[in-house]
């Protein structure tokens, strides 16, 4: 599939053929990836952070994605709010809902950080919430197309910002309290699914390392600028969600939950 094309469905919300020809290697999907990035750009949208995807191994067999995948995310899909917030899942392809960390960055990392380096550039976490989509048929789809699918990213609501250094000191605090952190996910009221920091590539401090580094071995990629926003990755599995639903998460340390209203 060209970029053109997969831009098409992206805007549309309709499903890619079945027959359909895609990059079978990761490093031709981001290659592709780029293209369609570069779409986007022209029509005036612009990056306003990343997300992981495929952090969590707990979800690794049912998809049959066996580590993680990353891509931008842009003005016209994150929003942000002060604990309650609403998504439009008009024009999305078949929603599911991923309760996540997501990080705020302050400063542009060094290259092949360490962990103690990586938690240096961070200004802020927050609970959120991802809509992720899929134009594949029943979900079903190999890791590089889901990188050609624009990491799988529909929208991204992010709540409350806490400054890093009220909840820890230094790297070896934050990814000890992120990896014990514990999350409940409900559904209008009723706990649906919990998860586990170190579910997430055993701490989304973790994750963000890993998703910097390959980051930045990636040939023609922008810097990670002060500013963006990263996404780790789900601690549930992800959720179908539809209009007039509510969804609440709630974290076990000091972020704050959200609430996001579907329409």
């Amino acid at each position: 599939m060209t970029p053109q094309a997969i831009l098409s469905h992206y805007d549309q919300g309709t499903l890619w053929p079945d027959e359909r020809t895609v990059p079978a290697d990761l490093p031709a999907a981001y290659q592709l990836a780029l293209q369609l990035r570069a779409l986007r750009e022209a029509r005036g949208e612009h990056v306003v952070g990343y997300k992981i995807g495929f952090t969590n191994r707990t979800i690794w067999e049912r998809y049959q994605v066996f580590a993680p995948i990353w891509g931008p995310v842009w003005n016209t899909t994150v929003s942000q709010c002060d604990g309650h917030g609403s998504i439009d899942l008009a024009g999305t392809s078949l929603p599911r809902l991923e309760p996540e960390l997501v990080f705020g960055l302050a400063r542009t990392p060094p290259e092949q950080p360490t962990v103690a380096q990586v938690f240096d550039c961070i200004g802020w976490i927050a609970a959120g919430f991802e809509v992720v989509q899929s134009h594949c048929t029943d979900w079903r789809f190999t890791a590089a197309e889901t990188i050609a699918d624009g990491a799988l990213h529909a929208r991204l609501l992010v709540g409350r910002q806490r400054p890093v250094r009220e909840l820890a000191a230094n790297a070896g605090e934050l990814d000890t309290l992120l990896a014990a952190a514990q999350l409940a996910l409900f559904h209008q009221g009723v706990c649906m699914d919990g998860g586990s920091g170190a579910s997430v590539l055993d701490s989304p401090l973790q994750a963000l390392k890993h998703f910097i580094h390959e980051f930045q071995r990636l040939p023609q990629t922008a810097q990670l600028m002060p500013g963006d926003v990263v996404t780790t990755g789900t601690w549930t599995d992800a959720w179908a969600v539809q209009a007039g639903e509510s969804w609440q998460l709630k974290f076990d340390i000091g972020i704050g939950a959200l609430t996001v209203e579907f329409r």
